[in-house]
């Protein structure tokens, strides 16, 4: 096998500007790729096809008092510590469930396997067989019987540093960079197990939520992500371009249209857990592209919804988790009691002394600017009314609480309310100071949809470009007749941010969109 040298850096793209660059090499990178040459002189792979393991680093420590000392594993992971002693090492292999502790010893191993190991460094990807014991110290410990380089690394990991203050475990290297931690999502993983856990804590939330539903019924479907129209939320889309049909189309904004189109076309209860795209800003709480789980049932109103939302919070809660008591930014949310319900107007008079039911588009103006709140000229009344509650209502509201009743410039989707004119059928869910779901009893009414998407292309044509669009096939179809129906969408990355005390979006996206390295 050849020797790779005369390596002295690496050609990479500036993301900006398309530019292409010699990176040199690190003296620690050099030292790696050196490391490999005398690996692959010795005629040996550095990068196996397969590994046969049959054990795990925790399930082997839990089971050793069961098991005792002297059974056999075969373990494959990352070397995470190193202690080198002449013909005998120490050190750490890490998998996806924990570390154990190995032994290397030229005379179990062999001395061709034993001068492999001393090429080895800290991160490399390898694999053990041998029997299980106990140190003096009492750490349970694999002496290897064999030895085999499965992936060598090129580049040393931010390894985590720690030192004993006071009796207590201190960490004071750790690889904390927000920044890098984001864009380099596999190092994070590899070096801050804590990661890890949380996007499996992730998998089971959304897990538990299928099983719920499926439980109860609904039947698990799929939407077009590009669609001819967008529609179903209020936001910007992401536009492009499909050759063959010389057409544009849109990244979808949400599900709602076309799962409504399910129920007219007889599903009683369907769900899909998607994801959707929004052209807008981000913050702690807004990535463009983001998780929903939407939900339709014929027959049912908001009022069941609501009763629901609760039912499903508190199973997975329970089941995942086994509590329905989180601490989330240094508070306590507790997800068994039920939830507080409060009227959209109610809450904004209670938070801000402003009673802005029944007032006009000049009244609430009036009532915003003396509260301190900065309105665009061509603001609406429902721009305004929104203003008002996302100021003084909605980040106060941690316990989970929904809002319900809304008025209708903000709910073109949701039937009208069947005792107070003005407001409509809907609840949105709050807890921790943010949205996690939004709710209505659906407009079934053909005509009347028509005219509020019409209200709403006005709203488009002055300039308003968050505003819907007519969508001429989902007005067909609701003139064939959907049934009362009731539907729900719940955003799983902020769910997963409340149950896992995550301060941001970023942190349970595997992959958050970041700006270009090189800006």
């Amino acid at each position: 096998m050849s020797r790779r040298t005369g390596l002295t850096g690496y050609f990479v793209m500036n993301n900006l500007t398309g530019e292409v660059v010699l990176e040199p090499l690190s003296d620690l990178r050099k030292q790696r790729l050196e490391k490999l040459n005398q690996i692959l002189e010795k005629n040996r792979t550095a990068y196996a096809y397969q590994f046969n393991q049959t054990d795990f680093a925790q399930h082997v420590i839990d089971g050793f008092d069961e098991r005792g000392e002297g059974f056999d594993v075969s373990l494959s992971g990352r070397l995470m510590s190193l202690r080198r002693m002449g013909k005998a090492s120490f050190g750490h292999l890490m998998d996806n469930t924990g570390r154990i502790q190995i032994y290397v010893k030229t005379d179990q191993v062999g001395e061709d396997a034993y001068e492999l190991f001393k090429l080895l460094d800290i991160g490399d990807v390898i694999g053990i067989t041998g029997s299980v014991f106990k140190t003096k110290t009492g750490e349970i410990t694999v002496v290897a019987k064999t030895l085999e380089l499965l992936a060598k690394t090129l580049r040393p990991l931010p390894i985590v540093k720690e030192k004993i203050e006071d009796d207590e475990k201190v960490i004071y290297d750790a690889f904390k960079d927000k920044e890098l931690r984001y864009r380099q999502r596999y190092v994070d993983l590899i070096v801050n197990t804590e990661v890890r856990d949380l996007f499996v804590k992730r998998s089971k939330i959304v897990s538990a939520m299928r099983r719920f539903l499926e439980d109860k019924g609904f039947i698990e479907v799929e939407t077009p992500v590009l669609q001819p129209l967008y529609g179903g939320a209020f936001a910007r889309p992401f536009v492009t371009h499909h050759n063959a049909l010389d057409m544009e189309l849109y990244l979808r904004i949400a599900d709602e249209l076309y799962l409504k189109r399910l129920i007219v076309g007889g599903f009683d209860g369907v769900f899909e857990i998607a994801k959707d795209f929004r052209n807008e800003g981000m913050d702690r709480d807004h990535n463009p592209e983001f998780t929903m789980m939407e939900l339709y049932v014929a027959y049912r109103d908001y009022n069941y919804m609501m009763d629901l939302v609760e039912e499903m919070i508190r199973t997975l809660c329970e089941n995942v988790f086994r509590t329905t008591e989180f601490s989330y930014q240094d508070q306590v949310l507790d997800f068994g009691k039920p939830w507080k319900r409060i009227g959209f107007f109610e809450a904004i008079r209670e938070a801000s002394g402003a009673d802005c039911f029944g007032k006009s588009l000049n009244e609430l103006r009036s009532l915003a600017e003396a509260k301190g709140i900065e309105l665009e000229p061509s603001a609406n009344k429902g721009n305004i009314l929104d203003a008002l509650f996302s100021a003084f209502v909605e980040p106060n509201l941690f316990q989970p609480t929904f809002i319900l009743d809304y008025p209708i410039e903000l709910s073109p989707l949701a039937k009208k309310h069947r005792k107070t004119p003005g407001l409509v059928e809907r609840f949105e869910g709050f807890v921790g100071g943010k949205e996690l779901c939004n709710a209505f009893s659906e407009l079934n009414d053909p005509m009347d949809q028509r005219e509020r998407l019409e209200a709403q292309a006005a709203l488009r044509a002055e300039g308003d470009e968050e505003a819907m669009v007519i969508d001429e096939d989902y007005l067909r179809a609701l003139e064939f007749g959907m049934p009362p129906t009731a539907g729900l969408g719940l955003g799983i990355d902020r769910l997963t941010m409340l149950l896992t005390d995550a301060p941001s979006i970023r942190d349970v996206i595997l992959f958050p969109h970041m700006r270009p390295e090189n800006t």
